[in-house]
């Protein structure tokens, strides 16, 4: 039987090799394993090509990307337990997007999964049904994926990721209903947490949070694909919008997205406004961040980055970004 699985799992990474097209995402895929003892690794190396190639070779849009145009992104899955066929995991993602006229890429997302649990055995081929529950390893690769996709057509586009959106909704409805083992149902629940799959997609399509969204259209479209024209201009724009962020914590107190856009963006900000006016400080470090940090005092990683983000605007020695600095540099002797 392994032997029937291994040919089906070259068959297909040797077919998908043969026909190469430039779909959305380049994600570079990590397997931590070292909390796992034992000396037999393979199935942590045919793990990592069977994630690579549903990520990297799935169509995942109807959009025409060119080679250059893919969305970037890195995946790290730290194994904790393996049972039989069951892995836990610690599912990390990092994904970014480039800025208009610069070498420079911002981050779009920075998050964890704490709840990462599939089966899987060695050389199971991965499969995206769209419309069909099939494994929970293939449901939460595509939740991702899409997730990933709608953020970046957010940033480009008002409103731009509401299909893919859709989508991760679609996913965690099958999720809910779909016959699995305990483990693989967390994350998926309805009001499990403020903080899981479920809380995500629930916010972004909440029309409450509709403001967020355009506003990271605001953020990249107008503010730094538009700093190689008008410094001053753009920081302006991400300057005035930063208060959205503060009203949609108002709406719902310690929202997640609040928290995966400070998550992501915290180091850039600061970059950002290290020249702008005192006013644009005072309304980004003291008026919004500060409630902010408040607010969601239970979240500890989000308020370390805010504690750090304040203490840096009131220093004059800030570590600016090096590209993001060139890029600005640039931008003004324009």
């Amino acid at each position: 039987m392994k032997t029937f699985r291994l040919i089906l799992f070259l068959i297909c990474m040797t077919s998908g090799l043969c026909c190469v097209h430039a779909q959305e995402i380049k994600c570079t895929v990590t397997i931590n394993s070292d909390q796992i003892e034992g000396s037999n690794k393979s199935v942590f190396n045919t793990l990592k090509q069977s994630i690579e190639e549903f990520v990297n070779n799935t169509k995942w849009t109807d959009l025409t990307f060119q080679e250059r145009e893919r969305i970037e992104c890195n995946i790290m899955l730290i194994v904790k337990a393996v049972q039989d066929d069951m892995f836990v995991c610690d599912f990390i993602c990092q994904s970014r997007r480039p800025v208009y006229g610069t070498s420079y890429s911002t981050p779009l997302l920075n998050f964890q999964d704490n709840t990462f649990c599939f089966r899987y055995q060695e050389y199971d081929r991965l499969d995206n049904q769209q419309h069909t529950f099939t494994t929970n390893l293939t449901a939460l690769l595509a939740y991702y994926c899409n997730l990933i996709i709608g953020y970046d057509m957010d940033s480009f586009a008002r409103l731009g990721g509401t299909p893919y959106f859709q989508i991760c909704e679609n996913i965690v409805t099958a999720a809910q209903s779909a016959s699995m083992d305990e483990a693989e149902t967390k994350g998926w629940k309805a009001f499990d947490s403020n903080r899981n799959r479920y809380a995500i997609i629930n916010n972004l399509m909440d029309e409450v949070f509709k403001p967020y969204r355009e506003y990271l259209y605001e953020y990249h479209r107008l503010g730094l694909d538009e700093m190689i024209n008008n410094v001053a201009n753009a920081r302006a724009r991400i300057a005035n919008g930063i208060t959205i962020l503060k009203e949609a914590n108002r709406a719902r107190r310690a929202t997640y997205i609040v928290n995966l856009f400070l998550d992501a963006k915290s180091d850039e900000l600061v970059n950002i406004f290290a020249g702008g006016t005192p006013d644009e400080k005072k309304k980004v470090y003291d008026d919004a961040l500060k409630e902010l940090n408040q607010a969601i005092s239970n979240v500890t990683t989000t308020r370390t980055k805010l504690k750090e983000l304040q203490d840096k605007c009131r220093t004059a020695y800030l570590d600016y970004n090096d590209t993001l600095n060139i890029a600005i540099q640039e931008a003004e002797r324009r």
